[in-house]
């Protein structure tokens, strides 16, 4: 390991349903350290069938930060993640030299390792009217708009995400400028080093566990979690997939069994744009599942030393 400086972020990144949380455990147990959830949906108390959060044996097997650590009604932007993760990082090095970040929000990952510039706080007006449009138009306009003002973050961002379109709209609309040129150019100042690790399989065997999965969430009761959560559904961490697929379902636009079909599809589609996102980043070490064990990590560490 790197002898200027002892500690280091050990970042399991990959797309939905690969088995992150799994090795992030296992590392975390080897390096006797704690784990950080780079997940953005995870973050949040209410929902936790359809993010697929750690179960409790998981959570038991070794300290979680950022798991149900807010709520679904309180802001908590990517920008509010890097400060309070940064804080929390600081004192956790003091006890031990290595952290494991685990998520798929390849943004989050982005913020923590290699921080934004201060986006301002747009006008809560702008964002009022924007919400509106996406209501009343859906989300193509929004994604036309963007295309237009803020090429750069068009080409980069989920688009399929309201809440990023918006956001990055939002602060166009507020400065004149594009959302993008807020955005730091990959400079990493961080004061520990850094590994970053993702995992890779076949695409059908993914696709496979994705679909395994969503049904699993159905049988844990997913339907009953987002009926309980139906009066929260205007707000952006449910608009998300998983959810919108089951209010659809509620409002009887489609049958329960076309609302689990598209949730299958849409998680699908999901996972292409997360391992395209990742694939984007250089610094990542794309390993098999079986080949996450302590002594190939340490092998990489080494390397990076």
């Amino acid at each position: 390991m790197n002898h200027q400086s002892p500690k280091t972020l050990i970042v399991i990144a990959g797309p939905t349903a690969s088995g992150k949380t799994a090795a992030a455990i296992n590392l975390a147990q080897h390096y006797k350290t704690v784990v950080l959830s780079a997940d953005s949906r995870q973050f949040y108390r209410e929902m936790s069938i359809g993010t697929a959060k750690p179960s409790w044996i998981e959570l038991a097997a070794a300290k979680h930060y950022f798991i149900d650590s807010h709520s679904i009604t309180e802001n908590f932007s990517v920008g509010d993640f890097e400060k309070q993760a940064l804080t929390l990082l600081d004192e956790l090095f003091r006890q031990h030299d290595v952290i494991i970040l685990v998520g798929g929000s390849g943004l989050y990952i982005k913020a923590l390792t290699e921080g934004f510039d201060d986006i301002p706080q747009a006008s809560p007006d702008i964002r009022e009217k924007l919400n509106e449009e996406f209501t009343i138009k859906g989300i193509e306009p929004l994604q036309k708009k963007l295309q237009e003002v803020d090429p750069d973050y068009y080409k980069k961002v989920d688009l399929n995400n309201p809440q990023r379109i918006i956001r990055a709209l939002e602060v166009y609309k507020t400065t004149g400028r594009p959302f993008s040129s807020y955005r730091k150019a990959g400079v990493n100042t961080r004061p520990f080093n850094i590994l970053k690790i993702a995992l890779d399989m076949p695409r059908e065997v993914l696709y496979h566990r994705i679909n395994q999965r969503v049904d699993i969430m159905i049988k844990q009761g997913l339907v009953a979690e987002a009926k309980e959560l139906i009066f929260h559904r205007h707000l952006n961490a449910l608009n998300t997939v998983g959810y919108s697929e089951l209010f659809d379902y509620f409002d009887d636009k489609i049958s329960l069994e076309k609302a689990i079909e598209l949730i299958k599809q849409n998680t699908r589609r999901f996972a292409k744009r997360q391992l395209t996102w990742f694939r984007k980043d250089k610094e990542i070490h794309w390993l098999k599942p079986e080949d996450i064990r302590p002594e190939v990590i340490d092998g990489l560490l080494l390397d990076q030393a």
